[in-house]
């Protein structure tokens, strides 16, 4: 016979040991929880060492930490406070063997920072050869434009790099007579943004023998024509001249 006061004490005690079981699941249960916060946010710390890392890499110029950082697979396109990933800054810095391993890896050499500038537009700008040939194998984008709403062969034209212009002048699909902001397309800029020497009637040449229109004007309606002839540069007019008959 159970008394009701053995029914009671029974009755507390099994109640203790359930309240001591969800208790001890509670606590099994946070642990693995932290268990798995902890591990996640160590492979988050992990990955932002890495990409610190990568970008110290590049800013030293120190190839050999970089070929061991690639094996890791980190992430390629962080970027840092100007909006530049490491390939742009490798770009800027003029470091094609940081900015080639950096391509062959993967970076994005269309990403832009700050100033719009992305790997394969400011290459372009800069003549760098060598690297718009990279990136025209590795996915660069002909509708990512700079601040002026020009393509990677305007301001070549305009400068005056030659070899790159005949490149993407003869690159398929490339837009060589895209318009920037100032109604300027790259026949129009190697003509009135230059000094009408011989490396930019090279130029005009090659923008005329890779297909480019002549007879685009300015917003005032100036050929590239009616700009040679405004600016007295008399090889530029003849060369025009033929091209437009």
């Amino acid at each position: 016979m159970i008394y009701r006061s053995d029914y009671g004490f029974q009755k507390k005690s099994y109640w203790k040991i359930q309240n001591r079981k969800n208790l001890l699941c509670c606590l099994i249960l946070n642990a693995l929880i932290l268990v798995g916060c902890s591990s996640k946010q160590t492979d988050i710390k992990i990955d932002k060492m890495n990409r610190k890392t990568l970008f110290e890499a590049v800013n030293t110029g120190d190839v050999t930490h970089i070929v061991t950082l690639l094996k890791k697979k980190p992430f390629l396109d962080v970027k840092n406070n100007e909006g530049e990933t490491p390939l742009m800054k490798a770009v800027y810095d003029h470091n094609n063997e940081i900015a080639i391993l950096l391509i062959n890896a993967g970076a994005d050499v269309n990403a832009q920072d700050k100033m719009l500038n992305s790997p394969f537009l400011y290459a372009g700008a800069e003549g760098n050869l060598e690297i718009v040939k990279l990136a025209l194998n590795h996915g660069a984008n002909f509708e990512v434009y700079n601040r002026y709403g020009g393509t990677a062969l305007i301001p070549a034209a305009e400068k005056g790099h030659l070899e790159v212009v005949k490149l993407l002048v003869n690159t398929a699909n490339f837009p060589k007579d895209h318009i920037n902001n100032l109604r300027w397309t790259a026949l129009l800029e190697a003509v009135l943004l230059s000094d009408g020497g011989s490396v930019h009637i090279d130029i005009v040449k090659a923008l005329i023998a890779g297909g480019c229109n002549v007879n685009i004007t300015d917003k005032y309606g100036v050929t590239p024509l009616g700009h040679a002839k405004k600016l007295g540069y008399t090889e530029m007019i003849k060369v025009l001249e033929q091209a437009g008959k």
